[in-house]
């Protein structure tokens, strides 16, 4: 389980306070919005909706592993997720981090073809260097998020391209 929680300085005047995030204990897409940093409120809205405006129909919304989750929901899937069943099948997140943004999609993790397409069309949507592990594109620059490659990403599996891939390469 991916969990969070930081310390982050908002300065209110001449006073610095801290502002505490923790992902854990938010229950809401709105209220972890609202508690997220000032900086990153545009582009990670921004963010959400190049998501959610490029998703293909059947992913759901909704909090995830303390992130704001696009899953696969038991009504399309009622296997759920192998590592907690009662969970439903994570498909991609955000999250706000301690130093990025992290845009999670594992898609990227399970289809070779799709992580490189993606590794050498950001060298071409990005001025800087892709920084990403298995799933996980971290984006410290602010400035120079590829939101339109990130919407392309997202149109590349549909509900039932997911659950074919997870279920043999991930399954297996």
């Amino acid at each position: 389980m991916f969990r969070y929680a930081a310390f982050i300085f908002v300065d209110i005047g001449e006073n610095l306070y801290f502002k505490t995030f923790n992902s854990d204990t938010m229950t809401s897409i709105k209220e972890y919005i609202a508690a997220l940093p000032q900086e990153r409120l545009g582009p990670f809205k921004k963010l959400r909706a190049i998501i959610k405006k490029n998703l293909p129909k059947g992913f759901k919304e909704e909090m995830n592993y303390g992130m704001l989750g696009y899953v696969v929901p038991h009504s399309i899937y009622p296997n759920g997720y192998h590592c907690n069943t009662a969970l439903p099948l994570p498909f991609a997140n955000i999250a706000n981090q301690k130093n990025f943004i992290g845009l999670y999609h594992m898609g990227l993790y399970a289809t070779p073809e799709l992580k490189d397409w993606f590794v050498e069309s950001y060298a071409e949507a990005a001025k800087y260097k892709l920084d990403m592990g298995k799933s996980c594109i971290r984006l410290k620059r602010l400035d120079d998020i590829p939101y339109d490659l990130i919407g392309q990403l997202m149109t590349k599996m549909t509900v039932q391209d997911w659950i074919d891939t997870y279920e043999s390469a991930i399954m297996k």
